[in-house]
């Protein structure tokens, strides 16, 4: 029990020595290590199977064209449909974002990870109802292990930040990408709803889009990316993600058992169901784990935006949606709060346990 408990002492001094340079792994990076610490070591026998499972020739993540929304909504919403429902995970082509916004706000994300320490300590906070929060590793002193990634985040909506807010090195970019998300997303929603046989509408009256939380990541190179992670598995704390990620890859989806490739596509939007939207349709959609792998090639650059108040308040009462149910296909949720479960899925890390199964009936 004293071994044990002196190693948990250990680990908790490193982490806290790491996090008190509110240099991030980027500054563990500049520093020229050659050997990761400890703490980002990822639990035995779970990195064993970091390459894909199967080919891409035998699995990849659906990618649809909205290019034909005028011409052929049905055929759309068809291919939504059959994603959300077996992948919880798909690829959009030609979204309306425009190349140029989605380039600033990569390069506005790398400007800032790369700024000046003196600089980026100044944003840095464990306090995440802040407008602009910088820091590495959200669960650093509950999560079994670390990853590989900085982040700052900020809260798009509702409230969102003043330009003067934010940093400089990433301002442009973020107010104009968060314009452009929140558009986006609600087109998503109407086509979602529609993929659930409902009106366009259903799913926006139901308050999923009263929140946008953008997590913008930095995942350094790293000098032993077998041993550790950018990313741990988990499924998301939201209703969808719409992910922006740049050409270095690592992006995984578990699909069938297996490890997928989400592999870029440039000009390309990721986009995945969330548990709230897996809850409310009542296991309808699903929403899937998915991880990020460490690697050798970086910095990876990705843009995550969360449509949920996460922890902001919100008194809305989520569960099954009654238009969804009947004799034949009962409630399989209880009832729930965002902020509720948004305290227990932050508290709980992200592991490999889905926190849907704490609110199953």
């Amino acid at each position: 029990m004293a071994a044990n408990n002196s190693t948990q002492f250990d680990s908790y001094s490193e982490r806290k020595a790491f996090d008190e340079t509110k240099a991030g792994v980027k500054g563990l990076v500049d520093a020229q290590i050659t050997e990761i610490p400890r703490i980002f070591h990822d639990p035995l026998g779970t990195l064993d199977n970091k390459q894909p499972n199967v080919s891409a020739s035998d699995f990849a993540v659906p990618i649809i064209d909205f290019a034909g929304l005028n011409m052929s909504r049905e055929s759309v919403v068809e291919k939504i449909k059959d994603a959300a429902e077996k992948w919880g995970f798909f690829q959009v082509i030609n979204h309306g974002i425009p190349l140029a916004v989605l380039k600033e706000i990569k390069d506005g994300v790398r400007r800032f990870h790369e700024e000046d320490l003196e600089v980026k300590k100044s944003y840095f906070s464990r306090d995440f109802t802040k407008k602009f929060v910088y820091h590495s590793n959200f669960n650093l002193y509950s999560s079994s292990t670390i990853n590989w990634r900085d982040t700052f985040g900020t809260y798009m909506d509702p409230n969102p930040p003043k330009p003067e807010e934010l940093p400089e090195a990433c301002r442009d970019g973020v107010m104009e990408y968060s314009k452009h998300v929140m558009s986006l997303g609600g087109l998503l929603f109407e086509l979602l709803s529609e993929a659930l046989g409902l009106s366009s509408e259903m799913l926006k009256s139901k308050g999923c889009m009263k929140g946008v939380l953008m997590l913008s990541h930095y995942y350094p190179p790293c000098p032993q990316p077998d041993l550790t992670l950018g990313t741990s598995k988990h499924s998301d704390n939201s209703f969808i993600t719409i992910l922006l990620q740049d050409q270095i890859g690592g992006l995984q989806v578990l699909h069938q058992d297996s490890w997928v490739d989400v592999s870029p596509l440039p000009g390309a939007l990721v986009i995945n169901i969330g548990d709230f939207l897996q809850l409310i349709t009542n296991d309808k959609f699903i929403s899937v784990q998915h991880r990020v792998l460490a690697n050798e090639a970086g910095p990876r650059i990705s843009v995550a935006s969360f449509l949920s108040t996460s922890m902001h308040p919100n008194l809305t009462v989520y569960g099954p949606m009654k238009e969804l149910l009947s004799e034949e296909n009962p409630p399989k949720y209880r009832d729930f709060t965002i902020p509720e479960y948004s305290a227990g899925y932050l508290k709980k890390g992200v592991n490999d346990e889905s926190h849907l199964s704490y609110f199953k009936i």
